[in-house]
């Protein structure tokens, strides 16, 4: 970001800060302006040399060329302001990111395009595709599975999905239907959760425990947990260890599936799954009366369906635990509850995307009635 001349910001992207630049102006609005970079005159002291060679034309990583560092400090000042200025909230401490224990070599699970005997990723900003032959940020198994897929093309075009799982590699073509097979077995807070090619799961393998453990700390213990948006199971196995019921919302059939599984699997057998959608479940009146003493929230990126904070409130949760990697839909939403009588008790980063914009935060939320020691179940 910079200023023009009459003060508006100008978004220019692919610089670093403290750069100079000469830009070209793109497009111009009454309050911003956006520009692309026509020279480098002097960079800055935090720009790095990106490391992948279709840097700025595959859409998956954009800061690349920033030192990781100022990429996690970024991160924690853009979750700041979304809180403060887009939800008008007030953060008890300052803002804490956990970086990733390695900023390349993260990712476990990755989607690609097959298109003509061609291998890639999207172009920024298009449907077109990009070609690659290695990705930096996919773990060193699947970079070298991507280099086979790239010199050998599969014969069928589609989205493919990667997945690392036990020290080896399975390739799906996500346009088979097929019943639900796991594919990726992940390992947290001392489960093993299995998840079928397409199914949503976290995908940076160094931060699987440290995520698991912060979300269950934060849930505390007791009688009734409510997990919405539970996939696969990575929360609700640990959760089910900890509560002696649980009931646990996923509309997804195949994610759904491969939660009663991963139960199975487990000899666990308190957890009611609903495969629902979190909507038609209170339309339906299927949560009256629920009172859970934790629920644990993991929304997609547009964040809670409308209403459904000002419904889930009412169920007077003592604890809610909002998992998020949408800043701005995290802010909107948390304002909705603190106008319904919580507090912000806590926000934390995990920084599961290195080399992107893209942040994981948790968010905790208390019941301003209930005072520090009231609940008898509350996480120390």
């Amino acid at each position: 970001m910079g200023r023009a001349p009459d003060g508006r910001v100008v978004f220019v992207p692919f610089t670093a800060p403290g750069d100079r630049v000469r830009v070209r102006v793109t497009e111009v609005r009454s309050r911003f302006v956006r520009a692309r970079v026509e020279a480098l005159l002097a960079p800055g002291p935090r720009r790095v040399d990106p490391v992948c060679a279709v840097f700025g034309s595959c859409g998956g990583c954009c800061w690349q060329h920033v030192e990781y560092e100022a990429q996690v400090e970024a991160k924690a000042q853009i979750l700041t302001d979304a809180l403060v200025r887009l939800g008008g909230l007030a953060i008890p401490d300052p803002v804490f990111v956990t970086p990733s224990p390695a900023a390349y070599g993260y990712r476990i699970r990755s989607r690609l395009l097959v298109r003509g005997g061609r291998v890639g990723y999207r172009r920024a900003r298009s449907h077109a595709l990009c070609a690659v032959t290695r990705c930096p940020v996919l773990a060193p198994a699947l970079d070298a599975k991507l280099a086979e897929l790239a010199a050998r093309p599969p014969p069928e075009d589609g989205e493919w999905e990667l997945a690392l799982a036990a020290g080896r590699v399975r390739a799906s073509n996500l346009a088979k239907r097929r019943p639900p097979r796991r594919s990726t077995w992940l390992a947290a807070a001392g489960e093993r959760i299995g998840v079928s090619p397409g199914v949503f799961t976290q995908s940076n393998g160094f931060l699987l425990e440290a995520l698991a453990g912060a979300v269950l700390a934060a849930a505390g213990d007791g009688d009734l947990a409510l997990e919405v948006f539970a996939g696969a199971g990575f929360l609700t196995l640990a959760l089910a260890r900890r509560f002696d019921r649980v009931v646990a919302i996923e509309s997804d059939a195949t994610a759904a599936a491969d939660l009663r599984s991963n139960l199975r699997d487990a000899r666990i057998e308190h957890v009611q799954v609903r495969g629902a959608r979190l909507e038609a479940e209170i339309a339906a009146g299927g949560l009256n009366g629920v009172r859970p003493e934790a629920l644990v929230l993991d929304p997609p990126r547009t964040g809670l369906p409308p209403g459904a904070a000002e419904f889930l409130s009412g169920l007077a949760a003592a604890r809610v635990v909002y998992l998020s990697c949408d800043p701005a839909t995290l802010a909107r939403d948390l304002a909705a509850w603190v106008a319904r009588g919580y507090r912000l008790g806590r926000v934390e980063g995990f920084d599961l995307f290195p080399q992107t914009p893209h942040l994981e935060v948790l968010a905790v939320l208390e019941r301003a009635d209930l005072q520090a020691g009231d609940s008898t179940h509350a996480p120390g």
